[in-house]
């Protein structure tokens, strides 16, 4: 059985996003180590009750600090030397980076990363988001390197990194998504009042201005419409304030649930999801209101446009495109027997795309546990 180490940046993806994949290789009887910075209490109950080994590691998620990032390069070579991982699997940008750099290092036999999406380092176009871009590919270059396999969410990631030559053909290959427990993400239920719902970290490229602008202007012509946005506020440069927020909220545009760390309620209660991002690997949240039978808008940004089906289970908009938006939520008012209809098919597609039990036998594929 092989001894493995997972990475990420934030203790509660290890699992939410990673917590099917590590239960998976626990029941086949794999030693699974679970790494992140600041881990909680609850986590680490979590995947102790697993069967996990966890470790707390000193890694910033933002920033670039050359003397701090050396020093978790250094801290991580030597947690993976005492540890003697088989494979390294690193998740998010700089434990991708500097997992991979300090996983070569340890002499770890096996290394992957999975991309999940671009960020701010890509996509931004003034000088400074280009310099970090720069640099960031220059980050990315160093470390999957040393990557056996690099895997990525959308076909146009993949290509960017090709054309940067931060990884090479034979490394890349595609994921569907990051798996979803399907079962825990079920069915469910449409509330009697149509309602609108958004669930994303607090940034401007997550298309959180187009969301607020379309439900400012509609509920205006629809007074018995709700609209509600889930996530926390967030120190990434794109990032919006709670003061920017405010007025929305105050003029009952939107109705602000906070940080939820079980959104299933807040799909129950919903009855069309909306995901306006600018940018995505392939977006979890949409996965989770697809398997629950919602429809979905979202953009035709990379990440995003593969998610859905257009006219299908949802409405592909354009980025940063306010009125678009608008009108394709407005359909749903207009045409309440659509939210059904695309909301069934749906959870016919992530059940067939999406299933957490697919995705990581082709993960643990790529590890070579898996025949």
């Amino acid at each position: 059985m092989a001894r493995i180490v997972i990475l990420d940046s934030f203790d509660r993806e290890l699992i939410n996003f990673r917590g099917a994949l590590i239960k998976t290789l626990l029941d086949e009887g794999h030693q699974l180590f679970a790494c992140a910075p600041d881990l909680s209490v609850e986590v680490k109950t979590i995947l102790t009750n697993m069967g996990a080994e966890c470790h707390e590691v000193t890694l910033s998620r933002t920033g670039m600090n050359p003397a701090h990032d050396m020093r978790t390069v250094i801290q991580l070579m030597l947690l993976f030397k005492k540890l003697k991982p088989d494979i390294f699997f690193g998740c998010t940008i700089k434990p991708v980076i500097y997992g991979s750099i300090a996983a070569r290092l340890a002499n770890i036999p096996k290394i992957l990363s999975i991309i999940e999406g671009l960020g701010y380092a890509f996509s931004g176009m003034g000088i400074k988001s280009r310099l970090i871009g720069f640099i960031a590919s220059q980050l990315y270059r160093s470390g999957l390197r040393f990557n056996h396999h690099v895997l990525f969410l959308n076909t146009d990631n993949l290509n960017i990194f090709i054309d940067k030559k931060l990884v090479t053909q034979q490394q890349a290959s595609i994921l569907n998504g990051i798996g979803l427990d399907i079962d825990h993400f079920s069915l469910a239920p449409y509330p009697e009042k149509i309602s609108f719902l958004m669930i994303a970290r607090l940034l401007k490229d997550k298309g959180i201005y187009e969301y607020l602008e379309a439900a400012h202007k509609l509920k205006k012509r629809y007074k018995n419409i709700h609209f509600r946005l889930v996530g926390d506020f967030d120190d990434n440069p794109t990032a919006i304030t709670q003061q920017e927020l405010q007025p929305y909220i105050d003029s009952g545009s939107i109705e602000y649930l906070g940080y939820h760390q079980d959104v299933r309620p807040a799909i129950i209660d919903s009855s069309i999801y909306v995901l306006p991002s600018y940018h995505e690997g392939r977006p979890r949240t949409v996965m989770e209101a697809l398997a629950m039978g919602r429809a979905v808008i979202t953009t035709d940004a990379p990440g995003c446009k593969e998610s859905i089906i257009n006219d299908v289970n949802g409405y592909i908009v354009p980025v940063r495109n306010i009125t678009a938006l608008t009108q394709a939520m407005e359909k749903f008012i207009q045409q309440p027997e659509l939210i059904s209809i695309m909301g069934l098919a749906g959870r016919e597609f992530a059940e067939n795309e999406y299933d957490a039990n697919k995705i990581n036998q082709t993960i643990m594929k790529f590890m070579g546990v898996k025949k």
